[in-house]
């Protein structure tokens, strides 16, 4: 029985090609902008999660910020110092500690002056491994910098296209930065990152003559093997908050463990995922009231139709489930159709984003609950759909039917 009213629910539709389509159109453009973006954040939230875990989740990220309100003349953007620096190092459960110097400078080549970001790179050995763990620092041309090198600096991959300057810079050029010449000794790899691929990286020193600062923009904190990494950081906020003297509430600095960097990036994430999905649900909404439409329609035409088919020992609720299938239907289609559209979508994103920027930040993740659940759900929304129409041709008796 509810395979010939599948059937003659197929011939239904088939029947009327044209309106067919078109009430699956709202369903399948609703479907499709939901499949993109879940499986392109998805995707976006993997590749994330894979970089910090390559990086590490032994891994402490210390800023300066802004204090909380407190009296005046405490309201001054925060700093890092040599002395922070020394205080962390020996704080119980830090392996080791690395000062970073991140600054904008005045970069010229072939004639053209820019504006770009500069970071240093700490003097101890230990500490210049762990920058480039966490900065996931890998050398495409060239080589690395050593503590030693001065007047020598390494570049983003960007510097050796012509994004950032009308002349490829290559191994062996040399630049102005400031006022002062230095020899470009490596080209770093392609990472994705915007400003990981735009910056310029020089030794500690070369750095604190050039911008004139003393203090580090983030410390980079590698927590002792066994140690509980929320534990170092809690007990590197207090030993900070004793050096610089300052209560609870109104630190000038940031303690973040990579795994809460992880979840501020997927809560953000999140939230703006949930924003364009309730714009794309508008679009399934009216793809539901489309197919409320045809079915009311189609009950109208089919008014005799009922009428015989009741006449003939037809029940309400088998006329009931013939509409709410046929609805049903048109919601599965549209939906079938809307994911196939999506995935597309999603995958062209993903290789204009990979020529792009070179990188798989950007990628599509299409889980199974993805693809089966939007099947099922939009069958779902075209039977709701479809209800309330169903409903009037059940109720519908077969003389009246049969005089319309």
């Amino acid at each position: 029985m509810i395979l010939d009213l599948f059937v003659l629910a197929f011939k239904n539709l088939k029947n009327k090609k044209l309106r067919t389509w078109l009430t699956m159109l709202g369903i399948f453009i609703g479907v499709s902008m939901v499949v993109a973006l879940v499986s392109l954040g998805q995707g976006m939230q993997n590749a994330i999660g894979a970089q910090f875990s390559s990086i590490g989740v032994d891994k402490i990220i210390i800023q300066p910020t802004s204090p909380g309100f407190g009296p005046p003349g405490q309201d001054s953007a925060g700093n890092l110092s040599e002395k922070d620096l020394k205080t962390i190092k020996q704080t119980q459960g830090v392996k080791v500690a690395a000062g970073r110097i991140i600054q904008s400078v005045k970069i010229e080549f072939n004639d053209i002056a820019k504006a770009q970001f500069a970071a240093s790179m700490p003097k101890d050995s230990s500490a210049r491994e762990l920058i480039k763990v966490a900065q996931n620092m890998k050398i495409q041309d060239g080589r690395m910098l050593k503590p030693k090198d001065s007047g020598k600096v390494i570049l983003g991959n960007n510097f050796a296209s012509k994004e950032i300057f009308d002349k490829n810079i290559r191994i062996g050029n040399k630049i102005l930065i400031g006022n002062e010449k230095f020899e470009v000794i490596g080209i770093l790899k392609k990472n994705g990152n915007p400003m990981r691929d735009d910056i310029i990286i020089l030794n500690e020193d070369d750095l604190k003559e050039i911008s004139g600062r003393n203090d580090y923009s983030t410390i980079f904190v590698q927590v002792q093997e066994g140690s509980d990494v929320n534990n170092v950081a809690e007990k590197l906020t207090r030993a900070l908050r004793r050096r610089k003297n300052q209560k609870e509430g109104f630190e000038d600095f940031e303690v973040q463990t990579s795994q809460e960097l992880i979840d501020s990036f997927n809560t953000i994430l999140n939230i703006v995922q949930i924003f364009v999905l309730g714009i794309a649900a508008i679009s399934i909404i009216v793809g539901g009231i489309g197919i409320m439409n045809t079915m009311y329609t189609s009950v109208l035409e089919k008014t005799k139709e009922i009428g015989v088919m009741k006449a003939i020992g037809a029940k309400n609720k088998d006329i009931m489930l013939l509409f709410l299938i046929e609805s049903g239907i048109l919601g599965a289609v549209g939906g079938a159709i809307g994911l196939a559209m999506g995935i597309c979508f999603s995958m062209a994103v993903e290789f204009g984003a990979k020529a792009a920027l070179g990188t798989n930040i950007i990628s599509a993740h299409f889980p199974l609950v993805l693809i089966a659940g939007t099947i099922l759900f939009s069958f779902i929304i075209g039977a709701i759909s479809g209800t309330l129409p169903a409903m009037q041709a059940s109720r519908l008796e077969p003389v009246e039917a049969l005089r319309k």
